[in-house]
C-alpha cells in the first residue's frame, strides 16, 4: 500500500564546487547528482521507513540511471517511471553564491521530465499523502494539467494534499501558473510555505495576517512555516510550534526544505504530533545540509533520531 505519492520533475543536478562562480564562466563542475524537488521529498519519506511512490519521466540513459537507481535502492516504488528512448533525462546547472543565492539554468522543457501522465486512479486508492511542488506545476503546462487531474481524482478518494510553493522563478513562463496554483491551494491540508512566498502567495504584508488568510481555507490543517537557518513555525487552527535548527557544518543547503518536507509529512504518517514532526523534519534537513549533493544526506530512521534525541 503507497503512503505517499508524488508526481513531478526528475532531474540530474551539475554543480558548481565553489561559490560566487557564475554559469556562464568556465570553471569546474561536479555531479551529475540525483535531484529533483519531488525525487528529494519522496527519496526522504522513503528513508524513513514508509511505502512511497514517484510518477514522473528520465530518458532510458545514463543520467535517468542515475536517478532511478538512487530511488529504487532508497525503496521508492519507480514503476510509474515513464523511461523514453527517444528524450534525454533532464539536467539543472547551479551556482550558489556567498549570500545564500543560487542560480539554475534549467534543460527540462523538452525532456522526459515533464511528460508523464495522469495514472488510473485504482492504483492509489489508498495514498495517504500527495505532495506537490510547485516547481513542478511551473516547469510545463500540459505537465501541470496532469498534476492536478492525479490531484483531483485522489482528493476525491480522500488523500491529502500537502503542497510546498517551491518557487523556481527561472521556470516562472507567465500568470496562467497562478490559477493553477490556487487550486492546489483551495485543496491543501498541509501549506509549507517559505516566508517570502507566503507572503507573494497571500499578498499580505506580514506573516500573521498571510497566516490568517491561508485559514479562511476550511481544508487547511496545518501550515509548516519554513524560515532557512532560522528554523520554521508550524501553525494550526488553535496552536502554534516554534521549531529551530539543528547545528551542523553545512556543507550544501540545497534540497534541504524539501527533506524538511519528507521528515514531517513521514511524522504524520506516524500520527505525531506537530513538534514531534517538526523535529523530524528538521533533523533531515539538516542531515542532508551535512552533505554536498541535493540528496546525499545520510538520512534514515536512525540517524533522524539520533539527532533528536541528542539536542
Amino acid at each position: 500500500m503507497i503512503e505517499v505519492l508524488i508526481m513531478g520533475e526528475m532531474l540530474v543536478e551539475i554543480m558548481r564546487t565553489e561559490e560566487d562562480v557564475q554559469l556562464y564562466t568556465t570553471d569546474i563542475f561536479k555531479g551529475p547528482y540525483p535531484s529533483g524537488a519531488p525525487a528529494i521529498f519522496i527519496d526522504t519519506v522513503a528513508r524513513l521507513g514508509h511505502k512511497t511512490a514517484i510518477i514522473g519521466g528520465v530518458g532510458k540513459d545514463d543520467f535517468g540511471k542515475n536517478i532511478l537507481d538512487r530511488l529504487k535502492n532508497d525503496g521508492v516504488d519507480c514503476s510509474y517511471v515513464l523511461e523514453s528512448e527517444e528524450r534525454a533525462t533532464g539536467v539543472a546547472f547551479v551556482t550558489y553564491f556567498n549570500d545564500g543565492s543560487r542560480k539554475f539554468i534549467f534543460h527540462m522543457g523538452n525532456t522526459p521530465a515533464v511528460e508523464a501522465k495522469s495514472p488510473d486512479v485504482g492504483d492509489f486508492k489508498d495514498v495517504k499523502y500527495m505532495h506537490i511542488m510547485g516547481c513542478s506545476l511551473m516547469a510545463n503546462k500540459s505537465f501541470a494539467q496532469e498534476i492536478l487531474k492525479t490531484m483531483r481524482m485522489l482528493v476525491a478518494n480522500g488523500t491529502k494534499i500537502s503542497f510546498d510553493p517551491n518557487i523556481r522563478k527561472e521556470l516562472f513562463s507567465d500568470d496562467s501558473v497562478y490559477e493553477v496554483v490556487n487550486e492546489v491551494i483551495k485543496n491543501t491540508n498541509v501549506f509549507m510555505p517559505g516566508v517570502e512566498e507566503l507572503l507573494s502567495i497571500t499578498g499580505e504584508a506580514s506573516v500573521e495576517s498571510a497566516v490568517r488568510m491561508c485559514f479562511e481555507n476550511p481544508k487547511l490543517e496545518i501550515l509548516a512555516l519554513k524560515n532557512g537557518s532560522k528554523g520554521s513555525v508550524i501553525y494550526t487552527r488553535d496552536q502554534v510550534v516554534e521549531m529551530g535548527v539543528y547545528k551542523i557544518e553545512q556543507k550544501d543547503a540545497t534540497g534541504a526544505g524539501d527533506c524538511f518536507d519528507g521528515g514531517f509529512i513521514a511524522g504524520l504518517i506516524e500520527g505525531r504530533d506537530i513538534s514531534e514532526a517538526a523535529k523530524m523534519g528538521a533533523a533531515a534537513g539538516a542531515l542532508n545540509a551535512a552533505a554536498f549533493g541535493p540528496m546525499e544526506g545520510n538520512i534514515s530512521q536512525e540517524t533522524v533520531w539520533k539527532m533528536i534525541n541528542e539536542n
